[in-house]
Parts: structure tokens; sequence; C-alpha cells
């Protein structure tokens, strides 16, 4: 069994499971675009970036931002741009986890990594808490996002609450709950994934042929699609020319 994208501790919302086979499809479905809704506490900095670290500044202005200053902050994280991970991540440094670095007291620094916001829009501003909704690429820290947001605006901040709404087409109103998890619950079919690949269906013997791993003759043949055997995906293909190449292969023989 994996997942589909790591939520941070403190966070809820969506996660995609994938078991069996469909675990070579977690690539695949890490690259949707991800969307969150988080509530960041302005003028409060912490050492992990959100509510479970411990402080490290503060400052209470004498006026807060009004809204359009707020807009326009969030305009400057809009589109590509260059984002520095917090301390207490995943990533790696030499080796080894940074958050494991930084529980050890070793002062972390981590280089700035390309991200794309694809949306990024306020939707309650009642200072100190700005609630703000995102749609991002794989790899973007919103905590890093709440964190930078609050040194724009000359103050600092960090996230008290965040929520994965949707991976994609998935959406966390259609998960099964964690609590509802048991023997009764059927896993969705590893087709149900990638709705956007365009699907070809293979005859009995390039269903065969797939599964040894051969490619298909069909034209034209374009980008990627779902090899399906009757209601099956039996693997994901790249078109060259006039054929599928089956690249991940989830129905071997």
């Amino acid at each position: 069994m994996g997942h589909a994208g790591t939520l941070d501790p403190f966070a809820t919302g969506l996660l995609i499971l994938v078991i069996g086979p469909a675990t070579r499809m977690a690539r695949l479905i890490e690259r949707y675009p991800k969307c969150y809704r988080a509530e960041a506490v302005i003028g409060v900095t912490t050492d992990t970036d959100d509510a479970e670290g411990k402080v490290t500044g503060g400052q209470t202005p004498e006026s807060w931002p009004d809204q359009p200053t707020v807009e326009a902050v969030l305009e400057q994280f809009r589109g590509a741009t260059q984002q520095r991970p917090p301390a207490f991540s995943a990533r790696r440094v030499d080796g080894r986890r940074a958050y494991r670095l930084a529980r050890s007291g070793q002062p972390v620094e981590l280089p700035e990594t390309p991200v794309m916001v694809h949306r990024l829009e306020v939707t309650d501003w009642k200072p100190p808490i700005l609630t703000f909704e995102a749609d991002v690429s794989a790899g973007t820290y919103l905590r890093a996002l709440g964190r930078d947001i609050g040194e724009r605006l000359g103050l600092g901040g960090h996230l008290r609450s965040l929520r994965r709404t949707a991976i994609g087409p998935h959406r966390v109103e259609q998960a099964t709950p964690l609590a509802a998890l048991g023997p009764g619950v059927v896993p969705l079919p590893a087709v149900s994934l990638v709705p956007d690949l365009p699907r070809v269906r293979l005859t009995a013997e390039e269903r065969r042929d797939v599964g040894h791993g051969r490619p298909v003759f069909r034209e034209p043949a374009v980008g990627e699609a779902g090899l399906m055997w009757e209601e099956r995906l039996v693997a994901v293909g790249e078109g060259q020319g006039d054929r599928w190449h089956p690249r991940l292969v989830l129905e071997p023989l």
C-alpha cells in the first residue's frame, strides 16, 4: 500500500491510498494540482511554520493591513515562483530528512525550489486570521506559503489549520472517512484514478501483448492513454507514432 501526496501531521483532508499494483500509479496522481483551504495567523512566527511549533516571534501592529493590501501581496505568489521549504519538512539534506536535523537542534536552511501556484484567493480576513484557498503543484508547501505571505506583509505568520480539499478531479467530499475503512469497503478500480486519460480498447491478443510489455499498433498514438481490457486498466501506454508502448503495466502475464 502507498499514498499519493504526504499530508502534514496537523493537516486534514484528502489522502489517496493505492493498493497492490496500483501503487505504481502514485506518480501519475501526484502530478495533479492539489487544492487546499488554510488559516494563517499573521503576526506570529513558529519554528515549524504551523501551530505545533515553538513561537519564535510576534508583533501586533498599530493598524492591520486592509484587504486590498492583503490581496496585492497574494498576487505576488500566483504563477511560477520560488519557495524555500520549511526546516521541518521531509526534504533531504546530505541524505538526512530536514525535520530530523531540525529536531536535533541543527540549523537547517533549505534551498529554494520552483513551484507553481495556479490559484490563490482570500476567503476571509479578520486580523490576525487570514483564511485563503490555493491550488498548487506537487511539492508546494502551504506552511511556507503562509509564512511567506506574513513576511511580505511585514509581520510574519504561520498556519493554524490546513485542509486538502482536492487532488485533480478527486474531491474530499467523495472520499471514504478513515473511521469507515474496513473489510466491507471495496477499493475503487485503478482506472478511476486517472479519469482524464484517453482510453484505448484492447483485443484479447493485444491484451496478451501488453501483458508481456509489447506495443499495440494504433494510429495516431500521442501522449498517454489507458490501455483497457473490458473495464479494467491493464496498463498506461505512451504513444509514439503508430503504436502505444506499455510504460506502466498493472496486469502482467
